[in-house]
C-alpha cells in the first residue's frame, strides 16, 4: 500500500527525468514490489504450517497478469524453495488474459476430475470454501 504513490512523488522531485533515472525507478519499484509480495507470502505460508501441520504437498498457485513478471516468479519459486511449497503458475502466454487463464484453469481441472454438469450459475467474488463462515463483500452464500 502507498509503493505506487511513493514512486509517483519520487519521480516529480527528481524532475527532470532522463533515460537512466527512469530505468532506476522501474527497476526499484519492481524490486521493492517482489519483496512486498516475498515478505507477505512467506508470513502466510508460516501461518499455514501453524494451522495445518503435516499437510504433505503444500502448492503456492500464482496467476494474472502479474504472473507473467519474470522477477515476481524467480521471487516466488526462492520463498516456495526455502519453505516447502511448490510454485503452480500457468505458462507466460497465458497470464495476461483472463479468458485465457480461466480456460487453463478448466483444462486442469479436467485432468483432476469428471466436468462439472455446467448447472452452477457465475456469480462475482464466489467464496472459495463453501463450508467456511460468510464474509461481508465477499459474495452470497449458495
Amino acid at each position: 500500500s502507498g509503493l505506487k504513490t511513493a514512486v509517483r512523488q519520487a519521480a516529480v522531485a527528481a524532475q527532470p527525468l532522463d533515460k537512466q533515472t527512469v530505468s532506476d525507478i522501474c527497476a526499484s519499484f519492481q524490486r521493492s514490489a517482489c519483496e512486498a509480495v516475498a515478505d507477505r507470502v512467506q508470513r502466510t505460508m508460516a501461518m499455514f504450517d501453524r494451522l495445518q501441520p503435516g499437510i504433505g504437498r503444500k502448492v503456492l498457485v500464482a496467476s494474472g497478469g502479474v504472473a507473467a513478471n519474470t522477477a515476481l516468479r524467480t521471487s516466488l519459486e526462492q520463498v516456495c524453495a526455502s519453505h516447502g511449497f511448490e510454485l503452480s503458475v500457468p505458462p507466460v502466454a497465458l497470464c495476461t488474459d483472463n479468458a485465457a487463464m480461466i480456460a487453463w484453469a478448466g483444462a486442469e481441472q479436467a485432468l483432476v476430475r469428471e466436468p462439472d454438469d455446467l448447472t452452477v450459475s457465475a456469480r462475482a467474488r464466489w467464496p472459495l470454501d463453501p463450508a467456511g463462515q460468510p464474509v461481508p463483500f465477499a459474495g452470497a452464500k449458495a
